[in-house]
């Protein structure tokens, strides 16, 4: 459920999806909301800036090694599209 509400403070769709809202609302509350919206808002500026100077965040090397020790498991991901 946070992932799908930092998609959509992302896509900047959060504001008018009421129903991700009280999903979410279930599972977290205000204080932890309010930290999940600023670590999605603060990751999505941080990211827009580092993207418009063309500053790598780390070596690709270094992405690379991590990736080839990462297993992940896409049978225990559910994403629901927006509606």
């Amino acid at each position: 459920m946070a992932i799908e509400w930092a998609e959509h403070v992302t896509l900047n769709t959060a504001r008018s999806r009421d129903d991700v809202f009280e999903q979410l609302a279930e599972h977290f509350d205000a204080a932890e909301i309010v930290e999940l919206t600023l670590m999605s808002a603060f990751f999505n500026m941080f990211n827009r800036i580092m993207d418009s100077l063309k500053v790598d965040v780390e070596v690709q090397s270094e992405v690379d090694r991590i990736k080839s020790s990462l297993h992940l498991d896409l049978s225990l991901i559910h994403i629901s599209e927006p509606t």
